[in-house]
């Protein structure tokens, strides 16, 4: 499902504050141009990047839906859960934010001192200063290899190094996806899982519905039509919220979908807006 009118939402996008190219700014002055109703800063384990895109989109006259992409684990899985709607300020939500960003800097240590193994050299504050303010991860460590000339490409980074089996490659902070569900729902927000054709079997799936999933990210890139039509069958089966984004990461970024690229009408928002507010109403 692709952007056609000012009608459509695009609720699975990546800055610059996480592993995107592109600022706040940036993201929002492009959607604009392309005519999207609205846009979900959904950047991975932080927030950091809401409250920038939330000014600019009053600006140019774009929707923002806060959201954030949570990292998890399941029976081997890497399973990605976005939280929409969230109340920022929510204490135990904050503190999970914070362990996520501590763990990935250790993360990024460890890396570090892994490729040292290897003989090759670089330092843990090349990383944090193009990470910047944002949320430390692998890409980073990837494009200084890259401008050290390591390697010839981020993609070489991670064949060679740093993804999964590789000698320098460090395993996340795990955390149960149903922990992330309750956490999100305890602050007020509204839990889909991203992306389940990529790394989520079925069974998972329907696990996670159990445990208080909301939605399901139907509609994505790297999901096929008969992926499409099996999300579209259980959220229907389920009353779950149909949602789709493009996994956005930047302008010139080739490995993810192009803004726009995998779109909800904008009926989806407000279902999202109306399922936080009885969330928040639960809490009181």
């Amino acid at each position: 499902m692709g952007a056609g009118d000012y009608m459509f939402a695009d609720l699975h996008v990546h800055t610059n504050v996480s592993d995107g190219a592109s600022s706040p700014v940036e993201v929002v002055q492009y959607a604009a141009r392309i005519n999207l109703r609205c846009i979900a800063i959904t950047d991975h384990d932080t927030m950091d990047g809401v409250d920038t895109a939330r000014v600019e989109a009053e600006l140019n006259g774009v929707d923002l839906l806060s959201g954030v992409e949570l990292s998890t684990e399941c029976d081997g899985m890497e399973v990605h859960i976005l939280g929409y709607c969230i109340n920022q300020e929510n204490s135990n939500f904050k503190k999970h934010l914070i362990a996520f960003q501590n763990a990935r800097l250790s993360r990024a240590r460890k890396i570090i001192s892994k490729l040292r193994h290897l003989d090759i050299n670089i330092e843990i504050n090349q990383v944090m200063e193009l990470a910047g303010a944002g949320s430390i991860g692998r890409p980073h460590i990837a494009k200084v290899l890259l401008a050290e000339g390591k390697v010839n490409s981020v993609a070489e980074a991670f064949e060679k190094y740093i993804g999964i089996g590789r000698p320098a490659y460090e395993p996340r902070m795990k955390y149960h996806p149903l922990e992330m569900i309750s956490l999100i729902k305890e602050a007020g927000g509204v839990p889909v899982l991203a992306h389940p054709g990529i790394s989520c079997d079925e069974k998972l799936v329907r696990c996670l519905i159990e445990g208080g999933l909301q939605g399901i990210e139907v509609y994505h890139p790297q999901h096929n039509r008969d992926m499409e039509k099996m999300y579209l069958k259980i959220c229907r089966e389920h009353n779950l919220i149909v949602s789709g984004g493009s996994d956005f990461h930047g302008l010139g970024v080739t490995n993810h979908g192009k803004l726009g690229e995998s779109v909800v009408p904008y009926e989806t928002v407000n279902e999202i807006r109306y399922t936080a507010s009885k969330n928040q109403a639960e809490l009181i």
